[in-house]
């Protein structure tokens, strides 16, 4: 059986070797060490990967996956099968959900679309022309993470001109990092490109497109908004059109190593 150093086994199994690093600290990987102090895996730990990969396609905390893989380790199928079911029963419980709030929010945009499409009253806008609407007009909750979007884009700003830059620094502690970027990592498998953007003096900046889905743009909104709240240097711009969803994240120069982290390195 062959052994692979820490570079070998990401070539191998195409998961970056900061996270491997990560794996190994949260207990969900195991390395043996050189006389020199080098990480050396077996074979037994690609398949392992393999496994964990898995579980983060269908949506699992790192907390289920550690708890998955001794049911794993002991070799006995039944027992893993008997406790990934329910997992997989609550993923679709929530997705489910998540669906039918996509399904209502967007019902309730196109009434609002059809109101504004009429002809407009003459003048300023009014209470009751149609550009405005309040919640007892919106009776339906927006889906988790979508509070800041509008009918085609939104944009979660570095700030006002007069503002201070924020500090390029994430408030999130070390395990959630890595959960927070196992869940960018699965999500940007689903990319169908990855551009980076013109880069400034001031800035840098990465552009992602997807397929237009609906529990992709849940998704994603959601996350934008989780990072929002723990790295606000980043600044996220989602567009939906056109049958394709693009995400812009511009974030500062000094902030280039994070962001390549996050989002991946130019091909």
């Amino acid at each position: 059986m062959g052994t692979y150093r820490i570079s070998q086994l990401a070539q191998r199994s195409g998961v970056r070797a900061s996270t491997l690093r990560f794996y190994e600290e949260s207990g969900l990987l195991t390395a043996q060490r050189t006389p020199a102090g080098y990480r050396v895996y077996d074979e037994r730990a690609v398949e392992r990967l393999a496994f964990i990969s898995s579980a983060k396609l269908m949506g699992l905390a790192l907390d289920e996956i550690r708890d998955l893989l001794q049911a794993w380790q002991s070799g006995t199928c039944s027992s893993v099968r008997s406790e990934l079911l329910p997992l997989v029963d609550q993923q679709i419980t929530e997705t489910d959900h998540r669906l039918a709030e996509l399904s209502a929010f967007a019902a309730r945009l196109r009434s609002v679309r059809s109101n504004l499409s009429e002809p407009a009253p003459a003048g300023r806008c009014g209470p009751d022309c149609g550009c405005t609407i309040t919640d007892g007009q919106f009776p339906v909750p927006m889906p988790e993470g979508t509070a800041d979007l509008g009918v085609a884009e939104a944009t979660a700003p570095l700030g006002g001109a007069d503002a201070d830059p924020p500090a390029i620094a994430c408030s999130l502690d070390r395990e959630e990092l890595g959960e927070r970027t196992m869940q960018w990592q699965q999500i940007l498998t689903h990319a169908r490109s990855r551009t980076d953007l013109e880069d400034t003096e001031t800035g840098v900046g990465v552009q992602l497109t997807f397929d237009n889905d609906a529990v992709m743009v849940s998704q994603l909104a959601y996350l934008i908004a989780a990072e929002q709240q723990c790295c606000s240097f980043y600044a996220f711009t989602l567009t939906v059109a056109d049958g394709t969803v693009v995400v812009q994240v511009r974030a500062p120069r000094d902030a280039a190593p994070l962001l390549g982290e996050l989002f991946g390195q130019p091909a």
